[in-house]
C-alpha cells in the first residue's frame, strides 16, 4: 500500500497560520472554483514524496499566533515564569485589608493572609497501562451538564448543550463545501485579531477586522455587518436563547504611532437582527479600563482585568458593578454559562493565592469561595457547572497552560478531587495567562471531563499515528474506562457536548477529509454525522485550521472552520480562508 511521508521536523514555513502554498487551481479561489466545483470527489492521489513535506495527519507543531498589532502586549503563551508584564498584578504591600468582591457584594471583608498550602490529593496516574487494560463505560446515560451551557444561554457555537439535544445522523454523511469566505484586508504589517464564531438558526456569524458579519448559514452570502472602531480583541462564548452574545473591542484602529487603544469598549450583539444593542464601558479612576476577559452567564455579561471585574446587564447595559476602590484583590477574569465564576487573585506575584468562586449573576454575591494553593499563578475555567478548573501547578504543563484540573462543588467551595493531566499524555491545552476561558480539546459532561490523549504510533501495519478520548469521574478523578479510538491516521478532538454525547472532530490522515462524530455517552460507541470530501484542494484548505487555535463549530449538519488571527501576507492570496464552511445533503 502507498506510504505517507515522513513525520515533520519543523514546524511549516512562515510559522503559524501559514503554510505552504495550496496547487495551483487549488481551494484558494472560491469565485473560479476548478472543474466540477469545490469538494467534488476527485480520483484517489497517491502519496505526496517526502521532498514536499508533512502529510496531513502527522504531528505538526505549531507556534502560537503572532501577538496582533494594536493588542495589549501579554506574556507569552507557555512561558509563565517570564517579567510580569500585562495580565500581572500591581505588587501591593503584604497583609493589606481586601475585600473578596471587587466592586461586588461579598461575605464581608476578609483580612489577606498569604499562607503556604499543601493539597493532600492522591494523583491519578496516567497514560500508557491504561490502553491496554481500559474496561467498558458506565451505562447510567446520565445528562449532561456542561461546558456548553444550559437554560441561562447557548454553548459555544450555539450548542444546546444540556437536556435531551441530539445532532441526528443524516441518510448521507458525506459533505460538500457549502462556501469559503476569503481573509479579510490588514493594512498594517502585523497581525489582527477576528476571533469570534457563532451559529444561528438564521446565521453563521464571524468577527472580521473591526467588523462583525453575518452570512447565510448554507450560501454563505453576507446578510448583515456591525462596524466597529476598533479590532475585536475578545468573545462571548455564550448565546442567550435569543441569540444575544457580548463582544470586547477597541475604540480606534492601531497605528504605528498609537499600537493600542486598549480592550475598553463593551457591546450587546443580536446575532438574528444583525445589529448592536449597546456599547459601554468601566472606569478605574479617570481612565478607562482595558479588560482580559469577556463572558455572560443569563443576562450578566461578566469582565474580568488586572484592575477588577465589571458586569453588564445583557438587555440594557446597566453597570452591575465595576471595580471598588481600594481593592487589593481583583477579579481577573470570569467563566460563565450556566452558573458565573470568578478567578479573583489575590497577593504579589510569585506569593499569588487565587479564589475560584461562584458568584450570583445579578449581584456578585459571593455564594461559594475555593482557595487554590499559594504560588498558583494563573488557573481558566473549564466549565461553571458542574465546576471544574483548570491550573498550571509548579510550572509543570510544559506549554499546555494544564498540569491538573481541580474539580470543586459549586455550593460548599470545597475540593471535591483532583486529575492531574500530564502534557505528555493529554493533548487538552488552556491560556489561563491572558485568558479565563480560553481552553480547547476538553469538554465536561455526565459528571465526567473527556480529553484527548496525545497522538502516539498506530496499530501494527498501519500507518500514521492516532489517539483516543478518555474520560475521568469528577467525584473520584480517576478513569472511568470509557474510550473511543481515532484510528489509524486520525485524531479525536472533543468539541462540546450535545445532550449526553460528546461531538467530536477527526483530524484525518494526509489522503482523507476530516470527520465529526457523535460518541454515546454510556457506551462511547462512534456515529460518523459528516465527512469532509477527500479532493486535494480541500484537504490543503481544511489542514491550515489548527486544532489549537481555530474556531471548530458543529450545528445542525453543518460545519464550520474559521482563523483567529488575520496578517497582511493571508490577504495576498496565500490559499488561506477567514472561514470554510462544509455541509450534508
Amino acid at each position: 500500500m502507498s506510504q505517507p511521508p515522513p513525520p515533520p521536523n519543523q514546524p511549516p514555513p512562515g510559522g503559524f497560520g501559514a503554510p505552504e502554498d495550496p496547487p495551483p487551481g487549488g481551494f484558494g479561489a472560491p469565485q473560479d472554483p476548478p472543474p466540477g466545483g469545490f469538494g467534488v470527489p476527485q480520483p484517489p492521489q497517491s502519496p505526496p514524496p517526502p521532498a514536499q513535506g508533512p502529510g496531513y495527519g502527522y504531528p505538526q507543531p505549531q507556534n502560537p499566533p503572532q501577538q496582533p498589532y494594536g493588542y495589549p502586549q501579554q506574556p507569552g503563551y507557555g512561558h509563565p515564569n517570564q517579567q510580569p508584564g500585562y495580565g500581572y498584578a500591581p505588587t501591593v504591600p503584604l497583609g493589606a485589608q481586601g475585600s473578596q468582591g471587587g466592586g461586588r457584594k461579598g461575605r464581608g471583608a476578609q483580612v489577606w493572609i498569604i499562607v503556604a498550602a499543601v493539597v493532600a490529593i492522591a494523583l491519578i496516574i496516567g497514560g500508557g497501562v491504561w490502553y491496554a487494560n481500559s474496561q467498558g463505560g458506565d451505562k447510567s446515560g446520565n445528562s449532561a451538564a456542561g461546558t456548553s451551557g444550559g437554560k441561562d444561554g447557548k454553548g459555544a457555537g450555539g450548542g444546546s448543550g444540556s437536556g435531551d439535544a441530539r445532532e441526528k445522523v443524516p441518510a448521507d454523511t458525506g459533505a460538500k463545501v457549502l462556501f469559503q469566505l476569503p481573509m479579510p484586508v490588514v493594512k498594517n504589517d502585523s497581525s489582527v485579531q477576528v476571533a469570534g464564531s457563532w451559529v444561528t438558526d438564521k446565521a453563521y456569524v464571524k468577527s472580521g477586522v473591526a467588523e462583525i458579519d453575518g452570512y447565510d448559514p448554507d450560501k454563505g452570502t453576507k446578510l448583515w455587518t456591525i462596524k466597529l472602531p476598533g479590532p475585536v480583541c475578545a468573545v462571548s462564548r455564550y448565546t442567550s436563547e435569543d441569540d444575544r452574545t457580548a463582544i470586547l473591542y477597541q475604540s480606534g484602529m492601531p497605528t504605528k504611532d498609537k499600537p493600542s487603544y486598549g480592550c475598553t469598549e463593551v457591546a450587546a450583539i443580536d446575532l438574528s437582527a444583525g445589529r448592536k444593542l449597546w456599547t459601554e464601558s468601566a472606569r478605574a479612576g479617570d481612565d478607562k479600563i482595558s479588560f482580559g476577559n469577556i463572558t455572560q452567564s443569563g443576562d450578566t455579561v461578566a469582565l474580568g482585568s488586572t484592575s477588577g471585574g465589571a458586569a453588564f446587564d445583557l438587555a440594557t447595559g446597566r453597570t452591575l458593578w465595576s471595580p471598588k476602590p481600594g481593592d487589593t484583590c481583583y477579579d481577573a477574569g470570569y467563566g460563565g454559562g450556566p452558573a458565573l465564576v470568578a478567578v479573583r487573585k489575590c497577593g504579589q506575584y510569585g506569593a499569588r493565592q487565587l479564589h475560584i468562586q461562584s458568584i450570583d449573576p445579578k449581584s456578585g454575591q459571593v455564594n461559594s469561595d475555593y482557595k487554590m494553593a499559594t504560588g498558583i499563578e494563573y488557573a481558566s475555567v473549564v466549565s461553571a457547572s458542574p465546576l471544574v478548573v483548570a491550573a498550571d501547578v509548579g510550572d509543570s504543563a510544559a506549554g499546555s497552560g494544564i498540569s491538573d484540573l481541580f474539580s470543586i462543588d459549586i455550593k460548599s467551595g470545597a475540593l471535591r478531587t483532583k486529575i492531574s493531566l500530564p502534557a505528555k499524555t493529554y493533548a487538552a491545552r488552556c491560556d489561563g495567562i491572558t485568558q479565563t476561558e480560553a481552553c480547547t480539546q476538553i469538554v465536561v459532561g455526565n459528571g465526567r471531563v473527556y480529553v484527548p490523549t496525545k497522538e502516539h504510533e498506530g496499530s501494527a501495519g498501519g500507518y500514521g499515528e492516532t489517539n483516543e478520548i478518555v474520560a475521568f469521574d469528577l467525584g473520584t478523578g480517576k478513569l472511568n474506562g470509557q474510550r473511543a479510538d481515532a484510528g489509524d491516521g486520525y485524531t479525536l478532538s472533543p468539541l462540546r457536548m450535545d445532550g449526553g454525547n460528546i461531538i467530536a472532530y477527526k483530524r484525518p490522515p494526509y489522503d482523507k477529509g476530516g470527520q465529526i462524530v457523535s460518541i454515546d455517552g454510556a457506551s462511547f460507541k462512534e456515529t460518523k454525522l459528516l465527512e469532509n470530501p477527500s479532493a486535494e484542494s480541500v484537504r490543503n484548505a481544511e489542514r491550515r485550521f489548527s486544532l489549537d487555535y481555530a474556531e471548530i463549530r458543529y450545528q445542525n449538519g453543518r460545519l464550520y472552520m474559521a482563523q483567529v488571527f488575520a496578517d497582511k501576507a493571508s490577504g495576498a492570496g496565500d490559499g488561506r480562508y477567514l472561514a470554510v464552511a462544509f455541509g450534508t445533503s
